[in-house]
Order: C-alpha cells, then structure tokens, then sequence
C-alpha cells in the first residue's frame, strides 16, 4: 500500500470537520470517511476545538473589561486637564 503525502488542511475545514464531530450526527467512522482523514486526526481537532472555545468566548468579555477599564481612565485625565487649564487661566488673569 502506498503512502499518502503529507496534506495540509485549512483552519477552515478543521473547524468544519471538529463542529460536525460535536454535533454527534454522525459517526467518527462515517466523518472520516467523508471528509477523508484520519479518525485520529478528527478526535484531536475535536479536542483542540473544545480546548480552545472558552478563549474565543471569553476574549470578547475580556477586551469589553480592558476597554472600560481604558475609558475610565481617559475620562479622569480629561477632568484633570480641564482642572489644570481652568488654574491657570485664573491665574493668568484671562479666567475672567
């Protein structure tokens, strides 16, 4: 039998072969088939899905923090910088 050369599949069809394998609609022996690769292969992008699912569902809860945290602080600046202005202003004497 001869050896198959090394594929190199797309994050795209990896994602597509790892959902339909969490869906369980099928088995991994009829997924392996279909799309043509390994049942080994399909279980360790299952678990690299799995894996890697609570990163992409909590970055968005993670940014959304760092972003307010961002906000908050741009806003004290402004309050500082229009304190600092107003001083000065009176000072100068144009503050009238």
């Amino acid at each position: 039998m001869a050896r198959r050369s090394r594929r190199n599949h797309s994050p795209a069809f990896k994602a597509k072969v790892a959902l339909a394998t969490v869906k369980g609609e099928r088995t991994l022996s009829d997924l392996a088939e279909h799309f043509d690769v390994h049942p080994n292969q399909i279980q360790d992008w299952k678990q690299q899905l799995i894996r890697k699912a609570e990163n992409v569902l909590g970055a968005s809860l993670v940014a959304a923090a760092d972003h307010e945290q961002i906000l908050q602080k741009l806003h004290a600046k402004i309050g500082q910088l229009t304190m600092e202005k107003d001083v000065l202003a009176t000072a100068l004497g144009s503050g009238r």
